[in-house]
């Protein structure tokens, strides 16, 4: 590169990458298009299709001309949507002005980093999380602090484990449950222990990820944060969609609700980046809170009955190991059996990105462990149909029985 090349480009930029499910995905992509033949289990998106009524909705909108802007963070009608699911769902009074949408939930987590954190602010991440965490902090200037986590505990973070994680610059603590990608759920107890050590440290906030909030197993029951403690609420953003409960991935519409004040700047920031979300896509987003919520229900018990299955092919292929998750559709695999051990090329599995590459040769596209903070692992979607799931582990079972 010459000398303009390399100024160009901006520190933030060099701050920035891909996650690893998306480059899985894509280079899974580019096999196929190569005529190789590649299983694709590494993006987390329901198999399934937008509910009807929620389509017949968006397409009611555009008929009757809504395909203009809308107020930067949402319309009054979706802003009333949100507040109703918070209260019916979850218990949350929330009012308009206490809620923010954008373009999928990764852009209001974004507004919200972006908002708050300054260079050094740190940021508490429990490992195994979503990459998008750490790389947004380090994106808006702050620092991921990871904290790992173990199979023992399920993947949680524990009220010990926090303490000993915040500084005086902490920021934020980062919560997922269901979690991506280790499908672990938090419960009020185990939330309500973590609440303890938060107000002892009146300057640390949290953000409470609830996207997978209705894909639970085995009949356990949501909590959240903000609901689990109250007195905390000013100190919460509690972030949801519709993408994972709707299968609306596609539709980019995410949205969150916290203290004013912290809306407030998040709209200044989304009105300088993208404005509004789309106008059709909000207009589905409410059909999909209020109207009927059966599909939700049914499509959940179907993942379970996935993940069933598939946690039963994995105990089985030697090297491997794996807790059923309790949530979202995800299996954070072990694949340390299968380090030190010599694939057939004449190569050494040293970590899991060798295991991950070598696994694509194989016809397999998996995320490995350690983008999201946790080694050695990879991570199994199962929102997949059943037959694509099976023939998965046909690959995963034969990759095994090559290594020495």
């Amino acid at each position: 590169m010459g000398q303009a090349d390399r100024t160009l480009l901006s520190a933030r930029i060099a701050r920035t990458r891909i996650s690893a499910s998306a480059a899985a995905a894509q280079r899974a992509r580019e096999l196929r298009a190569a005529g190789v033949d590649v299983i694709e289990l590494a993006q987390g998106e329901p198999d399934f299709n937008t509910p009807d009524h929620v389509i017949e909705a968006a397409t009611r909108a555009m008929r009757a001309g809504q395909t203009h802007y809308t107020q930067v963070d949402g319309t009054p009608e979706l802003k009333a949507a949100i507040v109703g699911k918070f209260k019916r769902e979850n218990g949350l009074e929330y009012k308009p002005e206490n809620i923010s949408a954008g373009a999928g939930g990764k852009q209001v987590l974004h507004n919200v980093l972006m908002a708050t954190l300054d260079p050094g602010d740190e940021v508490v991440i429990p490992a195994p999380s979503w990459v998008a965490y750490a790389d947004i902090t380090h994106y808006a200037g702050g620092t991921p602090v990871w904290v790992p986590t173990s199979p023992e505990s399920g993947f949680k973070l524990s009220a010990g484990q926090l303490e000993a994680a915040i500084t005086p610059r902490t920021k934020w603590l980062m919560l997922n449950s269901p979690s991506n990608p280790s499908g672990a759920v938090y419960s009020a107890e185990e939330l309500r222990a973590l609440a303890g050590v938060l107000e002892r440290h009146p300057a640390v906030w949290t953000i409470s990820d609830d996207m997978y909030e209705h894909v639970l197993f085995d009949g356990r029951k949501f909590a959240t944060l903000a609901a689990v403690a109250p007195q905390l609420a000013d100190r919460i953003f509690t972030v949801n969609g519709v993408s994972k409960t709707y299968a609306m991935t596609g539709w980019r519409l995410g949205y969150g609700a916290g203290p004013v004040e912290l809306v407030r700047a998040m709209a200044r920031l989304q009105a300088q980046s993208s404005l509004n979300p789309s106008s059709v896509s909000q207009a589905a987003a409410v059909a999909a809170l209020n109207g009927p919520q059966d599909i939700v229900r049914e499509r959940s018990a179907i993942f379970e009955a996935r993940r069933n299955a598939l946690v039963r092919r994995l105990a089985v292929i030697p090297g491997l190991a794996c807790q059923p998750p309790e949530g979202a559709f995800y299996v954070y695999v072990s694949c340390a059996g299968w380090l030190g051990r010599r694939t057939p090329q004449g190569g050494t599995l040293q970590n899991d990105a060798d295991v991950t590459a070598w696994l694509l040769e194989a016809g397999l596209a998996l995320p490995n462990g350690a983008g999201y903070g946790l080694s050695p692992y990879f991570r199994v979607s199962f929102a997949a149909e059943q037959a694509l799931l099976d023939r998965a582990c046909d690959r995963l079972d034969a990759a095994a029985s090559t290594l020495s």
